[in-house]
């Protein structure tokens, strides 16, 4: 599910993101290391739980649902909620919500119209989830899925000209060892497997959401920023896209087989536990990051990594052998590393070339840093924070 994120790159990203200017310092720097924390859990638990609860959801026994009736139904639940948000923004007046919606969505229809491409995109991504973790162990995917740090970096240079420090593009190439690692590890067998996965079209499909998790995150932020329009809005606006997107993709994939046996064929509780955590995960996540620095949300990558390993060996009999373990590490390791801001990279290579003799690692005076990749890989605009939570 593609969610925009609440609030600017300074809000995100930096240790002063909430707002205390009514507080005093003290209750102020209290209360905003409580909600580091907070976002901390939130993160990870968000991170962690929807992997896990697909994966379960698509290895129970019995009839499977069709997941591009999950992707519909989570891309409606997000655009009713942000219906809803804006409903209450305007007091209840559905007069001016109306008339807001009608000068928003239609009277400015070019603006709408440039959601539609990371609409499409997000709504392939969604989908091509489903095929990942339904074809690998959640923990193999949660580490796989990393790669949208790296792709996401690449458009980002592509695109936006962006520049990344060293230690950025050694943690790049950490990264992709790391994946490689776990990648061979599973080719090489990694336990028992049940017989209807299929690791390679699981890779293949990871391997295609990174991409699209990396292009749609660049290119929204390409055609977007500057734009002026709330964040429920544009959530509101992707939401109708991916409706109407994910509904041509459920007629073009598995239309005859829904039409036959029924939109809500094979949902349970752990199914609609699952469109819940894609439709208001993401939402949620959107608000809380925004009091997440750069380093909390690479602990919180790394922690879900953690997490769904040790859930996968409890609860899906996932084998962890020493090759797993070091790709793992590398990746957590290198998600970490890449979540560091220029400030803190300077600082280290300064220090480890102290020794050696002097060396200047200063940004030039007069010209801002430049703006931060989040250690989702998502990047941090302003105002928009296009996700990929496990969302999209």
């Amino acid at each position: 599910m593609a969610t925009v994120g609440v609030g600017g790159s300074t809000a995100a990203t930096g240790p002063g993101a909430v707002s205390a200017g009514a507080l005093e310092p003290g209750s102020a720097t209290a209360a905003h290391r409580r909600l580091k924390y907070i976002s901390l859990a939130v993160l990870v638990v968000q991170n962690a739980s929807l992997i896990l609860s697909i994966r379960y959801a698509r290895t129970l026994p019995g009839d499977r649902f069709f997941a591009t009736t999950a992707v519909v139904m989570a891309e409606v639940l997000k655009g009713v909620t942000c219906l809803l948000l804006l409903f209450a923004q305007k007091r209840g007046n559905v007069k001016h919500l109306a008339l807001f919606l009608h000068e928003a969505v239609l009277v400015q229809y070019v603006d709408t119209l440039k959601l539609a491409v990371p609409s499409l995109i997000y709504t392939l991504q969604n989908n091509l989830q489903y095929v990942a973790i339904s074809n690998l162990p959640a923990a193999t995917f949660q580490v796989t899925y990393q790669l949208k740090i790296l792709t996401t970096a690449l458009f980002s240079v592509l695109m936006l000209n962006r520049s990344l420090s060293r230690l950025q593009w050694a943690s790049l190439l950490l990264l992709f060892t790391g994946v490689a690692i776990v990648q061979a590890q599973q080719a090489g067998g990694g336990g028992p497997r049940p017989l209807d996965q299929n690791p390679g079209a699981g890779l293949a499909a990871v391997v295609a959401s990174c991409l699209s998790s990396g292009f749609a995150g660049v290119y929204f932020e390409k055609i977007l920023k500057g734009s002026s329009g709330s964040v429920w809005l544009r959530n509101l606006q992707l939401g109708l896209f991916g409706t109407a997107l994910g509904l041509v993709g459920l007629w073009w994939a598995e239309g005859t087989a829904v039409a036959r046996r029924g939109f809500f064929f094979g949902y349970t509780p752990a199914v609609w536990g699952v469109v819940l955590n894609q439709a208001f995960g993401g939402l949620l996540v959107a608000v809380v990051v925004k009091y997440a620095d750069n380093i909390l949300k690479g602990f919180a990558t790394s922690l879900s990594i953690v997490l769904s390993t040790v859930a996968s060996i409890r609860l899906f009999g996932f084998h962890l052998d020493p090759l797993f373990a070091l790709g793992a590490g590398l990746v957590i390791g290198a998600v970490y590393l890449y979540s560091l801001p220029r400030g803190a990279v300077q600082a280290i290579t300064s220090a480890s070339a102290s020794a050696s003799g002097p060396c200047i690692h200063q940004q030039p005076p007069g010209q801002p840093p430049p703006p931060q990749l989040s250690s989702r890989g998502d990047l941090i605009t302003e105002p928009f924070l296009p996700k990929s939570v496990l969302v999209k």
